[in-house]
């Protein structure tokens, strides 16, 4: 195990601060020597700001000496890049966004982690306009992930779960409108929370858009969401405020419960012999503790899928059909390929697609209706090579991989992955957790469950 401050989670460094054992700023200057250290194998990060960075450590470390320090002061933080913050440049992950200006204000959740005192020093790579499950980029270089350079971390939260893994620090803010924080937590052995939709405020809100923290353990998701899901006056669609006490995670007696366990999502990549061994033993020792374990059919059909991914062209291609001819050969040939095809869609079938997507949201729904939760896999393969924008490689079968997660989108359901074993070859699988709307916290209890009792797994990767 590493013994660098860089390693720590939040709630333990601020334990130390409190106790005067650590610094914020001797943890941020161990957070950045071990992005430098990695960067040039990862390249996890976009834009850094050490000299800013440091600046608000010792701002913090002055409040803790006050004794004024705030919920999340000191602790080092990631916010993926298309999430807007002040003064940084937001280019969306694309070439053809390469001089986009810098953002006006912070967004809702990069605010929240500020005025708790949280110390972001660098912002997280992402693909072309967030619609890869990838860290291929034509802006940025190609992120991978720190248990095997040759494999991807997922995407489009590409760098947050990089930098995750590898230890820049315990909170990285991520964004997941298809399993865009779920995925990558899963292939990088890292926590990953899609909240109910409108639980953190998002701008703009958009169908099934959220933002949510990754982390190396379910007690540090629990304090971000506790800052996170505060109000923000620019979402139109937030929930209204709860009384949620997020840090009591433990104490969910698993005996009784009723689990469904989702083996099959119904349309997409056949689930892998070595990922289903991992869900299929996560569910045995659940049931073990005491957990009523059922079966679960498929709840996707082809035709939902391809409904959403015709609507979702039609979203792309709004934004990439209006640039210049020179702006649109700088995207990413594969999103092009992929985007260009809804230069032929009539009004009808583009809503028809849209109409897939309630479809979806009402078959998730009824799914998890007879069960406390529901537990499947986060996907069905494990990471694959590194330089591929999806398994499939094909830009007319995109979405072949996201089964399992993005119907959660669609039914705004809270959903998380959490590290649950690994294949045979060390690549980590994530256990995917989904509650009824609203229960956030009941998902993250238990997988708080599912930490203490799922096989002791490697430690992460540091060197």
């Amino acid at each position: 195990m590493s013994d660098s401050p860089a390693d720590l989670g939040a709630a333990d460094l601020l334990c130390a601060y409190a106790e005067g054992a650590l610094s914020p700023v001797e943890v941020l200057d161990a957070v950045i020597a071990r992005a430098e250290a990695r960067e040039p194998a990862l390249c996890a990060l976009y834009a850094p700001d050490a000299e800013g960075a440091r600046a608000a450590a010792r701002a913090s470390e002055a409040r803790w000496r006050r004794g004024e320090a705030l919920p999340l002061d000191g602790v080092p933080a990631t916010v993926k890049e298309n999430l807007a913050t002040r003064g940084v440049p937001m280019p969306l992950g694309t070439a053809a966004r390469r001089d986009a200006p810098p953002a006006a204000a912070d967004a809702p959740s990069t605010a929240r982690l500020r005025e708790a005192g949280a110390v972001i020093f660098a912002r997280t790579t992402m693909p072309d306009y967030g619609m890869l499950s990838s860290g291929l980029s034509s802006f940025h270089p190609l992120t991978r992930n720190p248990w095997d350079l040759s494999r991807t971390p997922g995407g489009s939260s590409a760098g947050a779960g990089a930098a995750a893994a590898a230890g820049y620090g315990p909170l990285h803010l991520g964004t997941d409108i298809g399993g865009s924080v779920r995925l990558p937590a899963g292939w990088c052995g890292v926590v990953g929370l899609k909240p109910s939709n409108g639980r953190v405020p998002v701008d703009p809100p958009y169908y099934g858009r959220c933002a949510g923290p990754m982390t190396r353990t379910v007690t540090d998701a629990a304090l971000a969401m506790r800052e996170l899901s505060r109000p923000d006056p620019r979402d139109g669609t937030a929930l209204p405020p709860a009384a949620i006490d997020w840090l009591a995670l433990d104490g969910l007696d698993p005996k009784g419960l009723r689990l469904g366990l989702m083996l099959e999502a119904g349309v997409g990549l056949p689930l892998e012999p070595a990922v289903r061994a991992v869900v299929e033993e996560a569910a045995r020792r659940l049931a073990e503790a005491g957990a009523v374990v059922e079966p679960v059919g498929p709840i996707l059909t082809r035709e939902m899928l391809d409904g959403l991914d015709v609507f979702w062209r039609q979203r792309a291609w709004s934004d990439i059909g209006g640039l210049a001819p020179e702006r649109q050969a700088a995207v990413l040939p594969y999103i092009r390929a992929w985007a260009e095809t809804a230069r032929t869609l009539s009004g009808a079938a583009v809503f028809a697609g849209m109409s897939q997507m309630a479809r979806m949201r009402d078959a998730a729904l009824a799914a998890t209706r007879p069960f406390d939760f529901l537990i499947a896999p986060v996907a069905p393969v494990p990471a694959f090579p590194a330089e591929l924008p999806s398994p499939t490689n094909d830009p007319q079968r995109p979405f072949e991989h996201i089964g399992y997660t993005v119907a959660f989108n669609m039914s705004e359901q809270p959903a998380v992955s959490v590290p649950a074993g690994v294949t045979p070859e060390g690549w980590p699988v994530g256990l995917q957790i989904i509650g009824h709307r609203f229960d956030d916290h009941g998902v993250l209890r238990l997988a708080r469950l599912v930490e203490r009792i799922r096989p002791a797994l490697p430690p992460f990767p540091v060197r």
